[in-house]
């Protein structure tokens, strides 16, 4: 449990932090990658062009505003999004800022 990275607690999100990550067109990848699947991602399973330094900055941007989770499963870095919590704190915001696939939800 020692090695999952801090994350915040819903009282601590804060619209303005959400809204600047969404803004990089790398990290709104990630998050619409996230919210087409019902499974959990590897770092490094994500389809991004990015080198890997670059992809660390843009996860921990996303899990500092509360927009993702992350934990280890044996030596693999595991993301999920936090919708629920997004969708409770900031109603429709994800579904207005992160495209959905025809079909999903």
């Amino acid at each position: 449990m020692g090695r999952t990275p801090p994350h915040p607690e819903m009282s601590q999100f804060d619209l303005q932090q959400v809204l600047e990550a969404l803004v990089d067109p790398v990290r709104r990848s990630i998050v619409t990658q996230l919210d087409a699947t019902d499974e959990d991602i590897r770092c490094g399973d994500f389809d991004i062009s990015v080198s890997k330094s670059t992809a660390t900055h843009h996860f921990k941007v996303l899990r500092a505003a509360g927009l993702i989770r992350q934990y280890y499963v044996g030596t693999s870095r595991m993301n999920s999004l936090r919708r629920a919590e997004m969708d409770e704190a900031f109603p429709g915001l994800l579904d207005a800022l992160t495209p959905r696939p025809a079909g999903v939800r």
